[in-house]
């Protein structure tokens, strides 16, 4: 183990100090298979077991790492987003129901011309869209590549918006006075190619779904979009009664 050193001389206390340093470490990933506990801490860094226990407090209230009574503190795990089926949802504020920060790297907003994506919106081939293309962080951890397309002869004022920090459907009812009420979904158990892997931030052995979505206002369809989002921090859950029962749609 490399004993780590504090300035025992300046005015920050020692316990502000091991906190600053564990922030710095865990920034870096240096506990992905396990945090420090309490001993291995003090003997690490050379201090009282109350400089340790006060950073590690200070951590455990921030949400970075877990720590119980008489338990050695681990790094605390991602929130996982939950979805209900059947229910229109923003991702944007799913993420931010956590108590994560949802933001966004645009990595694409234009107007092109797609005959595929057209056709699905009910549209002639050759109809305009506006295309946007999104990674999609909650904190700063990569969560879905979101791709989406609208007509457009409703969406243009969207052009010059900054979506970094902005949920679509929000500025598309407020701008475009366009709301989302229904649609259709269909979701898809993946396997990411490398290069989604990449943008994603995920190994071979984390798989994703691949969601494919017709967004409506009343019975008009005004948004096609399609997103890959990681499998390990992404569920949906359903609701059954035995008057309903539960049905899955046929398709393959």
């Amino acid at each position: 183990m490399v004993a780590r050193t504090l300035d025992r001389t300046g005015e920050r206390p020692l316990w502000e100090q091991l906190l600053t340093d564990l922030r710095r470490r865990l920034d870096v990933d240096e506990f992905t298979v396990a945090f420090p506990g309490e001993l291995a801490l003090v003997a690490e860094y050379g201090v009282s077991r109350h400089t340790v226990r006060e950073a590690v407090r200070r951590l455990r209230d921030e949400g970075v790492v877990v720590a119980g009574r008489g338990r050695t503190p681990r790094r605390a795990e991602p929130a996982g987003i939950e979805q209900p089926l059947g229910e229109i949802y923003s991702l944007f504020t799913a993420v931010e129901a956590t108590g994560q920060v949802q933001r966004s790297v645009v990595r694409t907003l234009d107007v092109r011309a797609d005959g595929v994506v057209a056709a699905r919106l009910g549209l002639e081939e050759s109809t305009p869209l506006v295309h946007l293309e999104r990674l999609r962080l909650a904190d700063a951890d990569p969560l879905a590549v979101d791709r989406v397309w609208l007509p457009e002869k409703l969406a243009a004022p969207l052009l010059d918006v900054d979506f970094s920090r902005t949920g679509l459907y929000t500025v598309y009812a407020e701008r475009c006075g366009v709301r989302v009420t229904g649609g259709s979904e269909r979701i898809r158990a993946v396997v990411p190619g490398e290069s989604e892997r990449r943008l994603l931030g995920i190994g071979p052995d984390v798989a994703a779904f691949a969601i494919d979505r017709l967004g409506c206002a009343g019975d008009r369809p005004v948004e096609w979009r399609q997103t890959l989002v990681r499998a390990d921090r992404f569920s949906v859950t359903a609701r059954m009664s035995a008057r309903d029962g539960y049905r899955l749609d046929g398709s393959a």
